[in-house]
């Protein structure tokens, strides 16, 4: 288990616990209570960090190396019957953007999400979860198969931003994500979006138009990562603190500037310490929302979606 710069007063209290159950085990000295004193320390620990987590420290959390990424949660929520769909007819297959047929139950998904990798080979082999023109288009054919059955579409928001290379912008990167935006906003089928990790920028919103948007509890959702603003505001990466804080990104700040429609809570010590209970939050959430969505008509729909994207950012004096 990797731990972040503020968890390692709970790493402490994790090896001095390990080792006294160890001796407990190998020697006749009973550390039965000494076991339970560190054990109730270590709970008081974690509830008083992870309660209290800053806008930075949501933002580490979210990119944890062992944080489950798109492809864990869709083989969580549909298992075997997941089938991956490939390429965006035009170009190639962005690995950094994956999407496919899965069933929950009996009901059946269209699956879209960013995948990162886990290693170094994997990473690049993803392009760090940021996605090419062809990854969007991608994206939008398999919402459009969807639509044509009339099949729901779940999408997982990953990213880092969209890739900005020359050669993506030489394919015409910016349309692609604007295509996406314009045609999600009257797709004729359910729509529900979840970010699992980072949400950054238009690389997220071109697959983020959602009829229900929910966030993970330790997830972030901006026009810029931190450090980005920080280097265009203060000239350093320094100030990615001060700048996590002002941009209002994590789940709790959108919820209040109405801009998603929940939270989904997560296990103590984020998505990765409990993966399993993460994931059944998460499945509960996505067929929550399609039983409310599913009694709507195609038109009603496409309407309600348009008038909630319509209202946000609405001031009145």
């Amino acid at each position: 288990m990797e731990y972040l710069d503020f968890e390692l007063p709970i790493k402490e209290l994790e090896e001095q616990f390990d080792k006294c159950v160890l001796i407990g085990k190998e020697s006749d000295v009973d550390m039965t209570e000494s076991c339970n004193n560190i054990e109730k320390k270590l709970l008081k620990t974690k509830n008083e960090i992870y309660k209290n987590l800053t806008s930075w420290q949501r933002v580490q959390l979210s990119r944890h190396p062992s944080r489950p990424y798109s492809l864990d949660h869709i083989t969580a929520l549909s298992g075997s019957t997941f089938m991956e769909l490939h390429g965006d007819r035009t170009f190639r297959d962005d690995k950094a953007m994956i999407g496919g047929l899965g069933k929950i139950g009996d009901q059946s998904f269209m699956f879209i999400g960013q995948q990162k990798g886990y290693n170094t080979k994997t990473r690049q082999y993803r392009n760090f979860g940021m996605s090419n023109p062809e990854g969007y288009r991608k994206a939008l054919r398999l919402m459009k198969m969807a639509e044509k059955f009339s099949i729901p579409v779940v999408t997982f928001l990953d990213t880092p931003g969209a890739y900005p290379g020359l050669e993506a912008e030489e394919r015409g990167q910016g349309e692609a994500i604007a295509r996406n935006i314009f045609e999600m906003t009257r797709l004729k089928t359910p729509i529900i979006t979840v970010v699992i990790g980072e949400g950054a920028s238009g690389g997220a919103l071109g697959i983020g138009v959602g009829d229900r948007v929910y966030m993970m509890e330790n997830t972030w959702y901006s026009v810029i990562s931190p450090e980005s603003c920080s280097s265009i505001l203060w000239r350093s990466w320094e100030h990615k603190e001060e700048a996590a804080e002002a941009l209002k990104l994590t789940a709790e700040d959108m919820k209040k500037q109405k801009l998603i429609d929940g939270i989904i809570k997560e296990p103590l010590g984020g998505a990765h310490f409990d993966r399993e209970t993460a994931f059944k939050e998460v499945e509960k959430t996505i067929l929550k929302a399609y039983n409310e969505l599913k009694k709507l008509s195609a038109q009603e729909l496409v309407k309600k979606r348009m008038e909630k994207y319509a209202n946000m950012g609405v001031f009145k004096g």
